[in-house]
């Protein structure tokens, strides 16, 4: 029996390679890559709207398990409760999946999920020693904090 040539192994491991590349790049087509302080994720860009009164805001949504298990839920009105002078919480009416970490510095407009069933929308910038898992952050959040105002505020979560 022959054995085959040392060119022929070299040419199908090379085509072995290129097949590898061609699916890694279509799997990759139409998303990009982040590197957050958080998280190195691959992230789609899925818009959600926020209504706050007569104030809407778009958001940009995280690409995670925890996100999708919170799309199940839209649309969502939720009263909000004001936390200290940065922050309005309110809960789910089930757990989601998390994959909580230190994100080191909130920013102004973050979503997060505290724990397994708190939502969190954030309207100022500040460092923090707490985990969370990112739902996604409001694209322009100017004007977020007058909209939210000093007490618990009423806040619509839903797909644009």
């Amino acid at each position: 029996m022959r054995q085959p040539s040392k060119m022929k192994i070299l040419s199908a491991f090379t085509g072995s390679l290129i097949c590898i590349q061609l699916y890694a790049c279509h799997k990759t087509h139409g998303m990009h890559r982040t590197n957050n302080a958080d998280t190195s994720s691959t992230t789609a860009t899925t818009k959600m709207k926020v209504t706050i009164g007569t104030n809407v805001f778009t958001a940009t949504l995280a690409d995670n398990k925890t996100t999708a298990a919170f799309l199940t839920k839209l649309p969502l009105t939720l009263d909000m409760t004001e936390l200290n002078g940065n922050e309005k919480y309110g809960d789910l009416s089930g757990n989601l999946l998390t994959d909580a970490s230190n994100p080191g510095t909130i920013q102004t407009g973050d979503l997060m999920l505290y724990g397994s069933r708190t939502l969190v929308l954030f309207y100022k910038t500040f460092s923090t020693p707490y985990n969370y898992t990112r739902i996604g952050r409001i694209d322009d959040p100017s004007g977020l904090a007058a909209a939210l105002g000093a007490g618990d505020a009423t806040v619509k979560f839903e797909l644009e």
